[in-house]
């Protein structure tokens, strides 16, 4: 398969945002259209339900849009762990983190790990605080953020003070 690098082509320059090393299993590589990898993460109704609160499952139009969006307004990356893409995350300029790891690859602190360097990324772009979207009933998403040091702010907000 061809892999379109992020200054390739498909309308999305992201080549101004550098590939980040997480740690020796996990690389965080800037976004590049790649439907093939992603679109099957966004085929699964429970983690649409996570992410989204929506039951059905992204098409290529809503998952184009949705990236289309992130790379805009913000830093996005896909999520490398030992050489395979299993996620997304991403940092919006409005200091918004987003995560999302497949369920296979679920429960083996990915998502924590990548946050962390989100966290970093936010630190280096000045930002004074974070914050992230947990729906309630996503326990393990909550779980996770508040494991990093997140606390809640409003009914489905938590917020992360980097300064």
């Amino acid at each position: 398969m061809e892999r379109i690098h992020p200054a390739g082509r498909d309308g999305l320059e992201n080549g101004n945002v550098k590939e980040r090393i997480v740690d020796n299993e996990i690389r965080l590589i800037p976004y590049y259209r790649n439907d093939e990898a992603s679109l099957p993460w966004y085929q699964d109704p429970d983690l649409c339900r996570q992410v989204d609160n929506r039951d059905k499952p992204y098409d290529i139009a809503l998952l184009h849009s949705m990236y289309d969006y992130l790379c805009s307004n913000g830093e996005c990356y896909y999520i490398e762990f030992k050489g395979q893409l299993v996620g997304d995350v991403s940092l919006r300029n409005n200091s918004e983190i987003a995560v999302v790891v497949c369920r296979e690859f679920q429960n083996r602190h990915i998502g924590r790990r990548c946050v962390k360097e989100m966290l970093k990324l936010a630190e280096e772009k000045g930002m004074e605080s974070v914050k992230a979207n947990i729906f309630a009933f996503n326990h393990q998403s909550r779980h996770m953020f508040e494991s990093v040091g997140f606390y809640k702010t409003e009914k489905e907000w938590y917020r992360y003070d980097i300064r």
